[in-house]
């Protein structure tokens, strides 16, 4: 079994704080700011239960943004999504989300 520990992060701050205010929006809000915080628990448990997605799918902008080496995505409900890539050293695993979006958006990042 794995002895490290695990960690969810966000990208940058400014995400950080977008899920945060989730918290006091409106309803619809409200609901994703709880599939986003259910999302986080199951990070923690398993960082990679969420859907890997292939390299050649990635969109440029996150390899040249991120320099990510992986892809990942967490299917929440109401078809939205959220995409997060993985790091990790000797002691510990890293899921860093980069962003959150509904499926129509997430179709359009991803050129479906």
């Amino acid at each position: 079994m794995n002895d490290k520990k695990i960690n969810v992060g966000f990208i940058s701050h400014k995400l950080k704080d977008q899920f945060h205010t989730l918290k006091s929006g409106k309803f619809e809000d409200k609901k994703l700011y709880d599939f986003i915080d259910r999302a986080i628990d199951d990070l923690k448990k398993n960082p990679m239960c969420g859907i890997k997605i292939q390299k050649k799918l990635w969109p440029k902008e996150y390899k040249k943004k991120y320099e990510i080496t992986n892809l990942w995505k967490y299917d929440l409900p109401n078809a939205w999504r959220i995409v997060y890539t993985i790091e990790s050293d000797e002691v510990t695993i890293v899921s860093i989300i980069l962003e959150w979006f509904s499926h129509k958006d997430y179709e359009k990042r991803f050129k479906y």
